[in-house]
């Protein structure tokens, strides 16, 4: 078996608008929306009743994607929804950005908050945590030169 390629990662979340956005200002571009629901989709994820909405964005590269879903039915399990970087599980989505100052300031008018310090990682790189909606973290880095 060969992997082609990695096509998305699937986030879930409450506020899908609120959500979207936030990827947005961050630099993303909004590929599609739509909605799923039917036996079919059911069956794909192991749920019964699954009536959600999803919007895919894209880094400007086209490389990479997020599928940001809400759902709709049947509703989840709740859980942590600010747990700390160590806390196994996926924890963040990393991207590199050229003005990091720029964006983190335009990710807090989105209500990102910083989850440590922006610092620098010796000569190579100013990096960041930011927590975004539904307790996303995102890692930002700006390479130096």
């Amino acid at each position: 078996m060969t992997i082609h390629r990695m096509d998305h990662v699937g986030i879930v979340v409450d506020d899908l608008a609120a959500a979207t956005a936030f990827f947005v200002e961050l630099g993303l571009v909004l590929q599609r929306e739509g909605s799923v629901e039917g036996r079919w989709v059911d069956r794909v994820v192991g749920l019964e009743g699954v009536r959600a909405d999803f919007a895919v964005v894209q880094t400007p590269d086209g490389h990479g994607r997020l599928e940001l879903t809400k759902y709709h039915t049947p509703t989840g399990s709740g859980g942590n929804r600010n747990p700390s970087a160590n806390t196994p599980g996926m924890r963040h989505v990393a991207f590199t950005v050229e003005d990091i100052d720029t964006v983190v300031a335009g990710l807090r008018d989105r209500g990102g908050e910083l989850v440590g310090e922006l610092e620098r990682y010796k000569d190579n790189y100013r990096l960041c945590y930011v927590r975004g909606p539904e307790g996303i973290i995102v890692e930002l880095s700006q390479p130096s030169g």
